[in-house]
């Protein structure tokens, strides 16, 4: 009797190999995405650059930055097929735990102000929001505003 290996999700850092896939997942989700060179840049500017992975499959990333005692999320996503099974959330407590051994006191995320799932769950995460930004994202027809919220580790 032989034992067969499971293929277990692991979140890893992004590498400039994996860009093909992640743009890939940033236009299906998102109408107005980041470019493989916003990642690129992302990369080689030493942010904080992460994709979740099932055996070579990619199906979900984020970007972070660390300044002085604060983290700010710049985008983190997960593949349609792949969201509402707590893979956003593993990701966001992942950069939670980094940010925390990096010694930040708060992290802060924009989402957008129609975006009540993934504002939803940065809540019950603990963010709180403490600010907007008029018209901060690109929209059909105009601009949005973002919520700006903040998690106090």
């Amino acid at each position: 009797m032989s034992a067969q290996l499971e293929e277990v999700p692991r979140i890893r850092q992004m590498l400039v190999k994996d860009l093909d896939a992640v743009v890939l997942i940033e236009r299906e989700v998102f109408l107005f995405p980041w470019t493989k060179g916003n990642f690129g840049d992302s990369i080689s500017s030493g942010y904080y650059c992460y994709v979740l992975e099932m055996g070579n499959h990619i199906f979900g990333y984020g970007v972070m930055t660390i300044g002085a005692d604060e983290a700010h999320i710049l985008t983190l996503s997960v593949a349609s097929e792949w969201q509402r099974e707590g893979w956003g959330e593993k990701l966001l407590h992942y950069f939670i735990s980094l940010s925390k051994e990096n010694n930040a006191c708060s992290i802060f995320l924009e989402v957008r102000k129609s975006n009540l799932g993934a504002a939803k769950l940065y809540e019950q995460i603990g963010f709180r929001q403490v600010g907007a930004r008029v018209g901060y994202y690109p929209a059909m027809g105009g601009r949005e505003d973002a919520i700006v919220m903040e998690l106090i580790l």
